[in-house]
């Protein structure tokens, strides 16, 4: 299945050549990978490999992302691991919202991981059942991005299916069922303001995965899209810190505490 529109200029995926630790990026539902640019392009410059795939249907027009299942959104990431993989020793995985749950499906199904950072991730968003029984063919007006920056220009759509939605809350069911093989460290940073997806939903990620290692870091300034937000250094500084832990931590670390 192809897209019938063009690429947004901006909404690009990209790939940042590094040294041997490969860092994949996974943005999030009617995001782009301009939307974690910023973080991506930072934490090249501390010399990581970085790869930011696009999810298809997304950052051209909305009538793609009808297309387009979570299958199809999941594929895509995975491939991109697949190709990290081949130049990195160690990989490391960042996800914001439901870039957060497709790095959580990634990390069930590939033990071999070093870890994983979760944005504000999206595992259930009440506000959104009222979309699964309505019909797949209508559209959605959305609202403005959830950013408290003013100045931050998120690439995104102005309308989308609600089929779309529909897959997006199917693809919730699937991943918070399979949290508990999850196993890889996690690190989970956590806008306490947060008008998209509840900040609960990070505490029941971090409650229900099977990592020792697991870590929680609370924003303050920051909305649903914090890696566009006034936090953005804290996300880099903190990541960097800790993937540098665990890559230099033993196979048998202790266990850390939840909300260290």
């Amino acid at each position: 299945m192809n897209e019938r529109y063009p690429v947004i200029e901006g909404a690009e995926a990209f790939f940042l050549e590094g040294h041997s630790t490969g860092i994949l990026l996974c943005h999030g539902f009617l995001g782009t990978p301009q939307s974690v640019r910023e973080l991506g392009e930072a934490l090249g410059k501390q010399g990581y490999t970085v790869s930011c795939p696009r999810l298809p249907g997304h950052g051209t027009h909305y009538k793609d992302l009808e297309q387009f299942s979570y299958d199809d959104w999941f594929g895509t990431v995975e491939r991109a691991y697949t190709e990290l993989r081949k130049s990195c020793a160690k990989v490391f995985v960042i996800g914001q919202s439901m870039g957060g749950t497709l790095s959580l499906d990634l990390a069930s199904r590939h033990p071999e991981i070093e870890g994983i950072a979760l944005i504000n991730p999206a595992i259930d968003i009440p506000q959104f059942e009222n979309f699964r029984h309505q019909p797949a063919h209508v559209y959605v007006t959305e609202d403005a991005p959830d950013i408290k920056k003013a100045d931050a220009v998120e690439i995104t759509y102005e309308q989308a299916p609600i089929k779309a939605y529909q897959q997006l809350l199917g693809y919730m069911d699937v991943v918070r069922a399979k949290l508990g093989e999850v196993r890889c460290p996690a690190l989970c940073f956590q806008s306490l303001e947060d008008h998209v997806v509840p900040p609960s939903n990070s505490d029941y990620i971090l409650s229900k995965i099977r990592s020792e290692h697991r870590k929680k870091h609370q924003l303050h300034n920051s909305y649903h899209i914090a890696s566009m937000d006034y936090e953005l250094d804290v996300i880099v500084n903190k990541s960097i810190e800790w993937i540098k832990r665990v890559t230099a931590a033993p196979a048998d670390a202790a266990k850390n505490s939840l909300y260290a």
